[in-house]
């Protein structure tokens, strides 16, 4: 999910989670502001950092976006480098045994197809 911020860095949070759900589902300010009984102001106060909702708005802004009220102040947690190239290097190694397989699959049916056409000559 995402890691508890601190008080320093809640409003950018805030504002930037409230953005992030409303694009991913397409809505305009207007709209959102709509479904929660607020104003499209109000979202652009909010989204902006000029404003923080009291603890009511908040639930009505998680209701209408259809999130839990704690899923507005989590932010994001990038993976870390080594759990990255953990992937990447899986990746590789299943990429590397695809290759080796099928390099050997195609050799062995060539070779049989030339063998089965020595055999019809």
């Amino acid at each position: 999910m995402g890691q508890l911020i601190d008080m320093t860095d809640i409003r950018d949070v805030l504002a930037a989670n409230i953005k992030k759900f409303r694009h991913d589902r397409g809505w305009s300010q207007a709209i959102l502001a709509e479904k929660s009984g607020t104003s499209p102001k109000y979202i652009g106060l909010l989204e902006t950092k000029n404003k923080f909702p009291s603890s009511k708005i908040v639930h009505k802004l998680a209701s209408a976006l259809g999130v839990d009220p704690t899923e507005l102040f989590y932010k994001e947690i990038k993976p870390s480098t080594a759990l990255t190239n953990a992937k990447k290097s899986a990746f590789e190694d299943v990429g590397d045994a695809m290759s080796k397989y099928l390099s050997s699959y195609i050799a062995k049916n060539i070779k049989k197809l030339t063998e089965d056409k020595k055999s019809q000559s």
